[in-house]
């Protein structure tokens, strides 16, 4: 939260956090949401039932059911950022991709891997989040992860329900992929720097990657 009240961006920012399964209380938050910036608003939805096939919802994707496609919908704005609790936003990123996608269907930024414990800058992602037909999943369209991105939600149209399915026809992991692909398509700007810290765990696979140079 407090990355995003510390972005350097001036206009009107909604921030909408979607509760699958509550674990604690909201009344605990009350003094983070309090020191929001004056131009700064916070939505809170919380259903009584999980829309997660993990908590017995309907839809497929375990990491969230339909809760981003419904957020995405709901706020109050044309252009929607999105931002994980692994993740943290540098401040001009809100800023530099609504420059940058004026007049296009999305925007991105890079992300720097950021070790969990120590906070050390491991190196900036090359591998994964580097957009359209690059990378590692170079051979299913490219990726960009949704921590990255800026869309246009009046441009993408019925693409942002496709953050509830994982794309398999089974539960999984894979929602935010599905939603990228049906992106890929569309007009974009990709902004050349770091604008995303994400944290990774001593077994992630993108250890390996550094420590190995890897090329894909």
């Amino acid at each position: 939260m407090n990355s995003i009240y510390e972005q350097d961006f001036k206009g009107r920012i909604q921030i909408a956090i979607g509760v699958d399964v509550a674990q604690g209380r909201l009344d605990d938050f009350e003094s983070v949401f309090a020191a929001r910036p004056d131009n700064v608003s916070i939505l809170i939805l919380t259903l009584p039932y999980s829309t997660s096939a993990r908590h017995g919802g309907v839809h497929h994707a375990l990491d969230g059911g339909s809760l981003r496609s419904i957020l995405g919908y709901a706020v109050n704005a044309q252009h929607v950022a999105f931002l994980d609790d692994d993740n943290t936003y540098l401040p001009d990123h809100i800023s530099l991709l609504r420059k940058a996608i004026e007049g296009r269907v999305w925007s991105s930024g890079q992300r720097i891997l950021v070790d969990e414990d120590t906070d050390e800058h491991l190196a900036v992602d090359v591998w994964d989040s580097v957009g359209p037909g690059r990378g590692r999943f170079k051979d299913k369209g490219g990726f960009i992860d949704t921590n990255c991105l800026m869309v246009d939600k009046l441009r993408i149209g019925s693409a942002l329900g496709n953050w509830s399915h994982a794309g398999t026809g089974q539960p999984g992991l894979t929602a935010d992929r599905t939603f990228f692909r049906s992106l890929a398509g569309g007009t974009y700007a990709m902004v050349m720097r770091p604008t995303v810290l994400y944290r990774i765990r001593k077994t992630n696979i993108m250890r390996r990657f550094i420590a190995e140079k890897s090329v894909f």
